[in-house]
């Protein structure tokens, strides 16, 4: 039998990048919330009652403040995920790399760009003439 050196629960706290880790990975958890919830919102639309009690639920403001929370989570992992990605998967073309800060500025422009879609859209009236 191999030796097995015992490891503390708290192991993650002797670190401060094994503490930035453990909230990376707990993230996890407001995000959960909010996918639920828009879950719930997509169940909602069977009947208008429904829908409008959802509505009420979501306006709630210890949900607003828990969905906020899924938002800064969710933001706090693309960062850590962009700033990773070069090193994982270096881009090269032909024989030059690409520069990892390039490459991290281009994927938050790709945030922005689909946010900035995602703005258009619901306040163009586009989305309002499918209806």
């Amino acid at each position: 039998m191999a030796y097995k050196a015992p490891m503390k629960r708290s192991w993650w706290l002797q670190h401060a990048a094994f503490r930035r880790y453990m909230l990376r990975e707990a993230t996890v958890l407001p995000l959960v919330f909010a996918l639920c919830c828009l879950l719930a919102g997509l169940w909602s639309l069977q009947t208008s009652a429904q829908f409008h009690a959802w509505q009420q639920f979501m306006a709630q403001p210890w949900v607003v403040a828990f969905n906020l929370l899924a938002l800064v989570g969710a933001l706090y992992h693309a960062l850590t995920f962009f700033q990773l990605f070069p090193r994982v998967m270096p881009i090269r073309l032909g024989e030059k790399q690409v520069p990892a800060a390039l490459m991290v500025v281009a994927q938050w422009l790709g945030v922005v760009a689909v946010l900035l879609a995602m703005l258009w859209l619901a306040t163009s009236g586009v989305l309002g003439a499918w209806q």
